[in-house]
């Protein structure tokens, strides 16, 4: 029996949470699905990594221009008053402290907030890391949207990132297919469960949890 949310239900919530004002970087993977739930006139406004300010929803059949993609090279839109800049100047934006939430994908959170997200040590894998750093360091809040166990049933969240981080101390919250995680640098606070109990969901993560 199906449990929990799936990617899309997930950036439904994590759409919910940002609030109105916000200027929003989506990173690669399952955070460019949040793109699709922000309605509009919700006043969050989204940017790009390789260029853009004023993204709107995934682009399909007509809508789709070649020459207008996200970081993740997936085909958008672009919403009234967008606008398009260099390289360097998206990277200022972000480095510059110029962004409210950054949405990132991870291999690997700590309870105290570390971010480990752009190589997992293995000798076949590719190192990715992008923009990611940048991110996690420039913005003001650093949320992570992720499956919370992996394939072999191991939780994402752990008492110690063992894969190379990308960020110290960084990420605020963890948005999963099983609970929300608000994390403040002194423990992990579960907001809300989907499919699981507090008890079993508490059995899979090697962290103490605490109840919202």
């Amino acid at each position: 029996m199906r449990r929990g949310l799936d990617r899309d239900e997930l950036a439904a919530v994590v759409a919910r949470d940002i609030p109105a004002g916000s200027y929003v970087n989506l990173g690669i993977g399952q955070p460019t699905r949040v793109s699709n739930f922000l309605p509009p006139g919700s006043g969050v406004t989204l940017h790009t990594e390789n260029g853009m300010l004023g993204m709107g929803p995934e682009a399909h059949g007509d809508e789709i221009d070649p020459d207008l993609i996200n970081a993740g090279k997936i085909p958008v839109t672009e919403l009234p008053g967008a606008s398009y800049f260099h390289h360097a100047d998206s990277f200022a934006m972000m480095r510059g402290g110029h962004l409210d939430i950054c949405v990132l994908g991870a291999y690997q959170v700590s309870e105290r907030g570390d971010l480990a997200n752009w190589h997992t040590g293995s000798d076949d894998d590719i190192p990715a890391v992008g923009g990611a750093m940048d991110l996690a360091i420039g913005a003001r809040d650093t949320f992570v949207m992720m499956s919370l166990l992996t394939r072999e049933g191991r939780s994402k969240i752990v008492p110690v990132c063992t894969y190379p981080l990308t960020g110290i101390g960084c990420v605020s919250r963890v948005y999963t297919d099983l609970a929300v995680f608000l994390l403040d640098g002194t423990g992990v606070t579960v907001r809300e469960t989907y499919g699981i109990g507090f008890d079993e969901l508490a059995s899979l993560v090697p962290v103490p949890l605490r109840r919202a």
